[in-house]
């Protein structure tokens, strides 16, 4: 099945210097432990590919049901240096919930996930 992030999490981000900072928190606390599986670091690297020039950091913040990523390179130089329309990075948050995530049918039924309009 394909869920889209947006109808499972919301997410805020901003700027840390050069860095955007997204954090995406689980709108369920039972679906915490798919959003941490699905949102590898290698998953969110690729979403941003052409976007960010630098490395993506993630940290597990489960007392929250929560992830945080650091982009680095996101900015062109942060907030007062960056030409970038976005240079404070607020954007991220959701460019992030644009993704679609793909769930097993059975598991997707049994944590009853919306799932994802058909285009």
């Amino acid at each position: 099945m394909k869920v889209r992030l947006v109808d499972i999490a919301h997410a805020r981000s901003g700027d840390k210097g050069d860095t955007a900072n997204v954090g995406v928190i689980a709108l369920r606390p039972e679906w915490y432990p798919l959003i941490a599986e699905s949102l590898s670091h290698a998953r969110v690297a690729q979403h941003f590919a052409g976007v960010i020039t630098g490395d993506v950091e993630r940290f597990e913040l489960p007392n929250l049901n929560a992830l945080n990523f650091l982009l680095h390179g996101a900015l062109d130089g942060g907030g007062t240096l960056s030409l970038k329309t976005d240079a404070q990075g607020k954007v991220f948050s959701t460019a992030m919930l644009r993704m679609v995530l793909d769930v097993d049918d059975d598991r997707a039924r049994s944590l009853k996930l919306p799932e994802a309009p058909r285009a």
